[in-house]
């Protein structure tokens, strides 16, 4: 795909610049190709974007030419109602004018709840963007639970939202976490396929039921452990899909909860939060292609767990 991004200081709306390929497509079909939804088009018809071809402003039914110039010039974005600047400090482990991989910490929410109505790392990010002079809102790509930590995406625009939305459906965005779990997990490698369900008794829990959302996570043992008397299983899981509290859920249904997790039968006793870090993060860049790969050092937490640990 050629294409090119155009960020200007004086005008923080985010442009793409892409070249026609086909002699005579209608500039509809060739941003089709290009992957610009009809939501971000209606948003670019009435919200203050642009579309030009060799620097002229064209309509969707104009006929293109070989190597004509097209530019997608998105309108500013404002940030999710209901979503308060904040300013902090964001563990950026990388960033670039699409996305912003951060290194969450635990007890620190992803987005704000009506618990936790501040200080969540979307709060922070909007306030990141515009002291950077981001006309944008924290779009979040990967999601982490609140005492979870480690490694988490954050699209810069709703169009690469929109592209690394496409991404995960496709199985192209891998996330491995680590995990300390309570118990001897016998098996050295497994495969949890077990679909996840809303629990009916709580608006907050969820559990492996028929009638839930198909839910794959593989589980590697590391090591096998003993923390005093307490035996321990320090886990590699791989999710294959991202459903709602999926490892702790799938965890406990091997009899194996998180240690930690007291929402679904961990003890507090050694960590006072779940035992869940995630490593690692793999993704093609949404515009390059790009192959991306982060790692992420465990929570000194879980290390400080291992450490006192013995065979």
């Amino acid at each position: 795909m050629n294409h090119s991004l155009q960020m200007s200081k004086m005008d923080t709306r985010f442009t793409l610049r892409f070249m026609a390929k086909k002699e005579g497509q209608l500039l509809r079909e060739a941003l089709q190709e290009w992957r610009i939804s009809k939501r971000a088009l209606t948003a670019i018809k009435f919200d203050g974007g642009l579309l030009t071809v060799n620097g002229i402003e064209r309509n969707v039914r104009y006929a293109l030419q070989v190597d004509d110039c097209v530019e997608v010039m998105f309108p500013p974005e404002e940030k999710s109602e209901g979503l308060t600047i904040e300013y902090g400090d964001l563990a950026i482990v990388y960033e670039d004018d699409t996305i912003l991989v951060l290194n969450k910490p635990a007890h620190q929410s992803t987005i704000p709840s009506r618990e936790h109505p501040t200080n969540s790392i979307a709060n922070l990010v909007c306030g990141y963007f515009e002291q950077q002079g981001i006309a944008s809102t924290a779009h979040i790509v990967t999601r982490l639970d609140r005492d979870t930590s480690g490694l988490l995406c954050i699209a810069k625009h709703a169009h690469i939202h929109h592209l690394t939305g496409l991404a995960q459906r496709n199985g192209e965005i891998s996330r491995q976490y680590e995990a300390i779990v309570q118990g001897h997990v016998h098996q050295d490698r497994q495969s949890i396929v077990a679909p996840i369900g809303r629990k009916e008794t709580s608006i907050i829990e969820r559990e492996v039921r028929e009638d839930g959302q198909y839910a794959h996570t593989d589980v590697t043992v590391i090591k096998r452990f003993y923390l005093g008397a307490e035996p321990m299983t320090h886990v590699g899981l791989k999710l294959h899909t991202g459903r709602t509290h999926q490892i702790r859920v799938h965890m406990s249904s091997l009899g194996h909860p998180l240690v930690g997790d007291e929402l679904y039968g961990g003890s507090r006793l050694h960590m006072d939060r779940q035992a869940l870090h995630c490593v690692s993060l793999n993704m093609r860049h949404p515009l390059t292609c790009e192959h991306l790969q982060f790692t992420s050092m465990l929570n000194e937490d879980m290390q400080n767990l291992l450490k006192g640990s013995s065979d």
